[in-house]
């Protein structure tokens, strides 16, 4: 089937929202065997009608988001009326839910919200649980002059577009797919080699075979590598691939580095301290961004100057002064430091020069230091040139950190 979203709003054109619903429905339809094969957003008005003419002809089934709120510039509902012929007729139940909405948030009822209460002749109404505005569902008809596909209609907000297309929409789409084969998705999270690199080492010999689809995503320090293929196919090759990418696979099943990192600490009972300058709390904010971080993450100490360095850490000034701040020495030390003074098992560090101005001919900007630091352990440390943007540097580096833990925690008994 031919899957098109439409998303709706002068909002998004002008970047005062940024669109959520492309890669969500991407992860949720794929399941089922769906995949968007188009994807469109429009201002408001009858922007919306031309591109829903337009879809009409090549879609099987059209997912249309936003537009169906109570003020004049949601007007999805009506255009969708209009296209199909179909008048509007009130939906009791719908206007019910919204006095009842009303009342137990402590709103005043608006007239104008009435027109959420409205819907085309044959539409099956989808409840919002979580919002005005529910959504709205059109079967698929054909006529001897014309067709139309399956419409479904959705509220903007994702707060309230997700839940309902969970409860409806998702199992709506299974139901009309009931019996047809499915491909099945595989990612392959690898750290510390490029996609090229990559590619030349197992995703030509996968996309010469003509039954997969190979693809690729990079991102800072890290490369998705996408098989779509029959599971009986993915299950042929999975060992090559493997043995491709050995300890640069980080997850197949999805999972970020700071989740895998958290599972490996909490599995072996051990607990993390950070000592960051150059990436800003960053990593202790990638860990306790994760439920459940506060069972082993114990400290994370943000020394952005020297006398922080100093007076947290215990990192000497005359360390600083002979080897500089982004350094071997002040790296170790700076992770050494935290361990002592938050009495976790493990800790890492970062000290770095993100630029763009603070380099040198000896230390570039991009020069980032690392340590891992571990009770009773030899402190590790390493270099790495990061030629970057400051948040990507960042991110880079952090990704660096947490996949050197990582590797050790996986080599621990």
């Amino acid at each position: 089937m031919r899957v098109e979203l439409i998303n709706t709003g002068s909002e998004l054109l002008l970047g005062n929202v940024r669109d959520a619903h492309l890669s969500w429905f991407g992860r949720e339809l794929f399941p089922l065997g769906l995949r968007i094969g188009r994807q469109g957003t429009v201002p408001d008005g009858t922007p919306i009608r031309d591109l829903l003419l337009e879809a009409f002809g090549r879609s099987d089934v059209i997912i249309v988001t936003g537009g169906l709120g109570p003020t004049t510039d949601d007007i999805t509902r009506e255009l969708v009326s209009e296209i199909l012929a179909r008048r509007l007729i009130p939906h009791p139940e719908t206007l019910e839910r919204i006095h009842e909405r009303c009342r137990r948030r402590g709103f005043a009822f608006q007239e104008r919200m009435a027109r959420q209460a409205m819907a085309p002749e044959g539409a099956v109404v989808l409840p919002n649980e979580n919002g005005t505005a529910p959504g709205l569902y059109l079967p698929a008809a054909e006529s001897p002059s014309s067709r139309t596909p399956h419409l479904f209609l959705l509220p903007g907000p994702p707060r309230e577009l997700q839940p309902m297309a969970r409860k409806h929409v998702l199992p709506m789409l299974a139901g009309l797919l009931e019996g047809s084969g499915r491909d099945e998705c595989r990612i392959y999270k690898v750290v510390g080699m490029g996609e090229s690199l990559l590619e030349a080492k197992v995703g030509l010999e996968l996309s010469a075979r003509g039954d997969i689809e190979v693809g690729y995503c990079a991102r800072p320090n890290e490369v998705d590598f996408r098989l779509i293929a029959p599971t009986a196919v993915l299950n042929e090759v999975e060992p090559l691939v493997l043995a491709a990418v050995g300890e640069h696979l980080v997850s197949d099943d999805m999972e970020s580095m700071e989740e895998i990192v958290l599972g490996l600490l909490r599995g072996q009972g051990a607990t993390l301290a950070t000592a960051e300058s150059c990436t800003g709390g960053l990593l202790a904010n990638r860990l306790t961004d994760i439920p459940g971080a506060s069972a082993v993450f114990l400290q994370g100490f943000v020394t952005y100057s020297n006398d922080s360095k100093t007076s947290l850490l215990g990192v000497s000034h005359g360390m600083i002064e002979r080897h500089g701040a982004v350094s071997e020495e002040v790296a170790r030390a700076m992770a050494e430091g935290a361990l002592a003074r938050s009495g976790a098992r493990y800790a890492l560090s970062t000290t770095g020069i993100a630029g763009p101005d603070g380099g040198t001919p000896e230390k570039p900007v991009g020069t980032v230091w690392m340590a891992l630091a571990e009770a009773g352990r030899e402190t590790e440390s390493w270099r790495e040139n990061l030629l970057t943007d400051r948040i990507t540097f960042k991110q880079a580096a952090t990704q660096s950190a947490l996949n050197r833990l990582r590797i050790r925690l996986r080599a621990t008994p």
